[in-house]
C-alpha cells in the first residue's frame, strides 16, 4: 500500500510537472520554466540527503567545506570569473563523492550571494556548481580524474560548461524571442570570462590539489565520515 502511494504520489508529479511545462512553454515563460527544470533537477539529492542517516561530524564537514567554497569567492569579486570555488568543490567532490559535491557546490553558490547579491541567476549557479561537485564525485575512481593532468582537463572544461549554462539563464531571461543568433552573441561575449574561469581552474589545482587532496583524505580516514 506504501509503495502505491508513492507511485500515485511521483505520478502525479510528474503529470503536473508535464502540464506546466507545456503551458509556461507555450506562453513563452522560458525563465519560470527553467526554474523549475533546475529545482526537480536537484531535488532528488536534497531529499536522498534528509533521508538518509549521518553523522553531526558529516553535517559540521559539509558546512565547513561549503564556506569555504563560498567565502573564498567574496575576494575575488573584482575580478570576473577567476575564483577558487570551483576548486574547493572540486576537492569536495573527488574525495567524499558526488552527493557531497553537489550539496557542497549548491550551499556555495547560495551562501556566497549573500555578500555578493541574489537573484534568479542563482538556482542556476547552485546547479552549475553542484554539477561540478557532483561529476567530480562521479569520475573520482576513473584513471583520468586521478592524473595531475586528468584534473587540470576536467577543471578548465568545467569552466566552459559552467559558463554555458549560466549563458542559458541569461538568454531566457533578457530575451524574449530566441534564435541561434541570440543565443551564438551571448556564447561569444561570454567567451573572455569563461576562459578566465578555466585558467583559474587550472592554475589553483596546479598549485592546490595536492595539499588539498592530502589534507581531506586524512580527515575522512581519521575521522571516519563520508
Amino acid at each position: 500500500m506504501a509503495n502505491t502511494n508513492k507511485v500515485l504520489y511521483v505520478g502525479s508529479i510528474l503529470v503536473t510537472c508535464f502540464v506546466l511545462a507545456v503551458v509556461l512553454w507555450s506562453e513563452k515563460y522560458y525563465l519560470p520554466l527553467s526554474f523549475i527544470m533546475i529545482g526537480l533537477a536537484m531535488l532528488p539529492f536534497f531529499v536522498r540527503f534528509e533521508n538518509r542517516e549521518i553523522k553531526a561530524e558529516e553535517v559540521v564537514l559539509i558546512a565547513m567545506l561549503a564556506s569555504i567554497a563560498a567565502v573564498s569567492r567574496v575576494p575575488f569579486a573584482s575580478l570576473p570569473s577567476v575564483q577558487p570555488t570551483s576548486f574547493v568543490i572540486m576537492m569536495a567532490g573527488l574525495v567524499f563523492g558526488a552527493e557531497v559535491g553537489l550539496l557542497v557546490g549548491s550551499i556555495a553558490a547560495i551562501v556566497s550571494n549573500i555578500f555578493l547579491g541574489q537573484g534568479p541567476w542563482t538556482p542556476w549557479q547552485m546547479f552549475s556548481w553542484g554539477m561540478i561537485g557532483f561529476t567530480a564525485g562521479l569520475l573520482r575512481n576513473t584513471v583520468f580524474l586521478k592524473s595531475f593532468w586528468g584534473k587540470n582537463v576536467f577543471g578548465f572544461v568545467w569552466g566552459f560548461l559552467f559558463g554555458w549554462i549560466m549563458n542559458l539563464w541569461f538568454v531566457l531571461g533578457f530575451f524574449e524571442e530566441l534564435s541561434w543568433k541570440v543565443f551564438a552573441s551571448a556564447y561569444i561575449a561570454s567567451f573572455y570570462f569563461d576562459l578566465a574561469h578555466a585558467l583559474s581552474n587550472v592554475f589553483f589545482i596546479t598549485i592546490f590539489s595536492a595539499v588539498w587532496l592530502k589534507i581531506l583524505h586524512r580527515v575522512k580516514i581519521k575521522y571516519g565520515v563520508l
